[in-house]
């Protein structure tokens, strides 16, 4: 699944670091949700829309065949 998480996050000004205490996960967390070497739950995903007042769907972009 890929994601506009790194450049919604510099849109604001944010660290990593930043936005990772604000979500109550690691820096690595955010990191590995950036390069797209992690799936978030669907309680992150809901908790990162909400932090940036966001629908789910204008963060994570989910396409048919990343479900194989």
């Amino acid at each position: 699944m890929n994601n506009r998480l790194e450049e919604i996050r510099k849109q604001r000004g944010m660290k990593q670091e930043e936005l990772a205490a604000a979500l109550e996960v690691s820096r690595q967390t955010i990191g590995s949700l950036e390069n797209g070497r992690y799936n978030p739950s669907i309680l992150l995903a809901f908790k990162i829309a909400r932090f940036f007042n966001m629908n789910i769907e204008e963060i994570f972009i989910y396409e048919e065949e990343d479900q194989v």
